[in-house]
């Protein structure tokens, strides 16, 4: 082989005393004598490299870099490979055509064990890089597998070449005709790769992200991004994996943006039993001054309803052209109240309560706050909290919440 990497037997072992140490024995115990020295300085060499030298290596090697001693480890390979490949010819008796296939096989070795080393190069430097703070925001394990693939393409052109004893630039000369064929072999390779580009230059994905991708059953935190898939820890600890390149092609809920916030949104709805709403009377007006929370609405609503009643009376209108105060309205008021007092409320973001459209069920009466945490368990307590004491307090405004008949209900109107 003239332009391959190859081992020539022009450079093997000159071994002077093989001459007179084979003096005498026949042609086939010569051979078995060669293989024997050969095997025996190959062993030799791999003792020395592994045992000697790897460990003095491995001492001086930060202890917290796994990838990089493995590195090491495989570069040790070569010297056994090598002694064979260049010692093989100096075997007496031995065919052209064995020692040259030996030869080819330790250089496919060889070029095997230097990619070995690189990729374990390239998980070295990837260790290093998520051990900076903003490794989070741009992982570079997609660039870093890539660069892998590029080197196992090149070292499967240059093993093929080495074991042909051809040169690789007639197997690379050949690869324009299987184009077609490649693309459709590497097409997922290809998406994934864009996909990962997009997804780190554009920050839609991080390591740690909460995402909700419900066509493929994904609702919890990212725990990896890598060239093809992207690893999604579920709530109930079950993993979900998605093709990177699915992150591109359809829609994802991202609630980083509600992380990052530091609240957490509370909307949900009371059904009030439209039958309950009515107006308060006077007395029942001045009972709920009880409620510290409403006592300043109560009175700006009142001095409000007064103006407007007075002009009412001096047009000489009917008095049932005149406002009052009702008991689903001062609800809401005091809700408003309470929410703001509520020191586990947010009160930067949007805080209201509203009304929503009738249904067959009730009036929805919606709250529509954030909290000032985004933990998820002190999230659902505040939350529950919320609504517990709006259930109890419901009696003092005479309203009553809609609920679906029960068998007990039923039982009870037989009854009466």
């Amino acid at each position: 082989m003239t332009d391959s990497l190859s081992f020539s037997s022009d450079s093997s072992f000159h071994i002077p005393l093989l001459a007179s140490w084979f003096a005498g024995l026949p042609p086939w115990a010569e051979t078995l004598v060669g293989l024997a020295v050969l095997v025996a300085l190959a062993a030799l060499a791999n003792f020395i490299v592994k045992s000697i030298l790897l460990r003095m290596a491995l001492r001086v090697l930060p202890h917290d870099t796994p990838a990089l001693g493995r590195g090491v480890a495989r570069l040790t390979n070569i010297v056994p490979a090598v002694v064979v490949s260049r010692g093989i010819a100096a075997v007496p008796y031995l065919p052209t055509s064995l020692v040259t296939v030996v030869q080819n096989v330790a250089g496919a070795f060889v070029i095997l064990t230097i990619v070995l080393a690189l990729s374990h190069g390239l998980s070295f430097i990837n260790d290093l890089y998520q051990r900076r703070p903003d490794a989070a925001n741009r992982p570079i394990k997609g660039y870093i597998q890539v660069l892998k693939i590029v080197l196992f393409a090149g070292a499967a052109i240059l093993m093929v070449a080495q074991l042909m004893d051809k040169s690789p630039l007639l197997l690379l000369s050949g690869l324009g005709a299987m184009a077609a064929v490649i693309l459709l072999v590497f097409k997922d390779t290809i998406l994934s790769l864009v996909a990962s580009v997009q997804l780190t230059s554009n920050d839609m994905l991080r390591v740690g992200d909460w995402i909700e991708m419900p066509q493929l059953n994904a609702d919890g935190d990212v725990i990896d991004i890598a060239l093809h898939t992207v690893k999604v820890q579920n709530w109930d600890k079950t993993i979900t994996t998605i093709p990177t390149h699915r992150l591109i092609e359809e829609s994802f809920k991202n609630w980083r943006g509600m992380s990052e916030s530091g609240g957490r949104r509370i909307k949900r709805a009371l059904m009030i039993d439209q039958t309950s709403v009515r107006f308060l009377s006077h007395e029942e007006e001045q009972g709920l001054r009880r409620f510290a929370l409403l006592r300043d609405y109560l009175d700006q609503k009142q001095a409000e309803l007064d103006q407007w009643n007075r002009r009412i009376a001096d047009d000489g209108l009917d008095p049932v052209n005149s406002r009052r105060v009702t008991n689903f309205g001062t609800l809401r008021a005091y809700i408003v109240a309470y929410l703001r007092a509520n020191a586990r409320i947010s009160k930067g973001m949007t805080l209201m309560v509203r009304q929503l459209d009738p249904t067959p069920q009730g009036i929805p009466l919606e709250i529509y706050c954030f909290t000032t945490t985004t933990e998820w368990g002190e999230y659902e307590g505040i939350q529950a909290d919320i609504f517990d004491h709006m259930l109890a307090v419901l009696d003092e405004f005479d309203l009553r919440v809609f609920q679906a008949p029960s068998g007990r209900d039923l039982r009870q109107l037989k009854v009466a």
